[in-house]
């Protein structure tokens, strides 16, 4: 349970589902000051202009509703331009650069613990908190980001980005329970959102066919281009690298009586590489413009867990510096299908090290 503080303000992000009703409901019971705020973002049905409304978590209204039912205000912050410009914007140029984005880590960073928060201290509130399930621990003048009590939701994966100043103004009061625990709150308080639909993988991409989307955004800076074997040589056609991502399988077209992955992505020459299963293995990787959390800077060699993606199961690794903001990643064992454009996240223990983005 949160500890007791009558004097503070918060502002919790809700979206009308479980996690962030009972985060509102948690803080209240708690002695904060709570503020609801729900975000008004591109809707799910998301055209390039100004009529936008919000996308694939509940609407307004009802968070209106659960907001009335624990007696505390609320207000909807329009941040649908930002949400394009930053988040969108980011997602489609990626994928045209042969890499594959991460757009949640981009949304917390840059919106929800950024102009959220910005727009939340306009509002007198100078913390927020989100049903995001990790744990925030204060050491010194440090703040430490920590993986949740239920580790298959962990959530610290997405919030690794985060700043100091920003995990200085957060809460995540889910960091304590089990996801089964928070459910059953929802239903003793008969939110009417515990058995609701989980969000998709992509929030504004409501079929979560990314394929479809980018048809639909971007389709005539969409080039078709030549499919290549390690030696060079022309297999077949694809077409546009923004429809292909490492390891990818499916969708190649070619017939060649044993299994091809795309293998590298060139988005200098609009080129995909396929090989074997074998050769999507690697044992090394570069991450780019890291964060580091529980530490101020890497300055030497340095053992840690590493997450190539969100669902990965962590490996292993020794992180050396390289320059400012990079690092060489030796991994204890190959992993398969690395891929650019991707977070990589570094715990220790229960700690999040620091995060960045892996290198093509």
């Amino acid at each position: 349970m949160c500890k007791k503080n009558k004097a503070m303000k918060v502002a919790v992000a809700m979206s009308g589902g479980i996690d962030s009703s009972v985060t509102a409901y948690l803080l209240s019971e708690a002695g904060y000051e709570v503020i609801g705020v729900t975000m008004d973002l591109p809707k799910s049905d998301f055209q390039i202009d100004n009529s936008w409304s919000y996308c694939p978590e509940r609407s307004s209204e009802d968070t209106m509703k659960i907001a009335e039912s624990l007696g505390i205000p609320h207000h909807t912050i329009n941040l649908r331009r930002d949400f394009k410009e930053k988040v969108i914007d980011h997602f489609l140029e990626e994928y045209q650069q042969g890499r594959t984005p991460n757009p949640c880590i981009i949304c917390n960073r840059e919106i929800k613990f950024g102009l959220l928060l910005n727009e939340a201290k306009e509002l007198g509130i100078d913390v927020i908190a989100t049903g995001h399930y990790a744990k925030i621990e204060k050491r010194g003048d440090r703040y430490f980001l920590k993986r949740a009590k239920d580790l298959s939701k962990d959530q610290s994966y997405f919030l690794s980005f985060l700043s100091q100043e920003q995990l200085s103004h957060s809460l995540f009061p889910l960091g304590e329970y089990q996801k089964e625990e928070v459910r059953e709150i929802a239903y003793s308080l008969r939110f009417g959102v515990a058995e609701g639909k989980g969000s998709q993988e992509v929030c504004f991409i409501p079929d979560d066919d990314y394929r479809r989307f980018l048809r639909e955004q971007v389709k005539e800076r969409m080039k078709p281009g030549y499919i290549l074997d390690r030696e060079g040589k022309i297999l077949g056609k694809h077409q546009g690298i923004a429809f292909y991502t490492i390891g990818q399988r499916r969708g190649l077209g070619l017939a060649r009586g044993k299994p091809l992955y795309v293998i590298r992505i060139n988005p200098k020459d609009d080129t995909l590489v396929v090989g074997e299963e074998e050769e999507l293995y690697q044992d090394e990787l570069v991450v780019k413009d890291v964060n580091w959390v529980s530490i101020e800077q890497l300055t030497s060699e340095c053992k840690a867990w590493v997450k190539i993606r969100y669902l990965h199961k962590e490996s292993e690794a020794l992180i050396y510096p390289v320059d400012e903001g990079r690092v060489r990643v030796k991994l204890k064992r190959p992993q398969r299908a690395i891929t650019p454009g991707q977070a990589a996240v570094f715990y220790q223990d229960d700690m999040v090290l620091g995060g960045g983005w892996i290198e093509g």
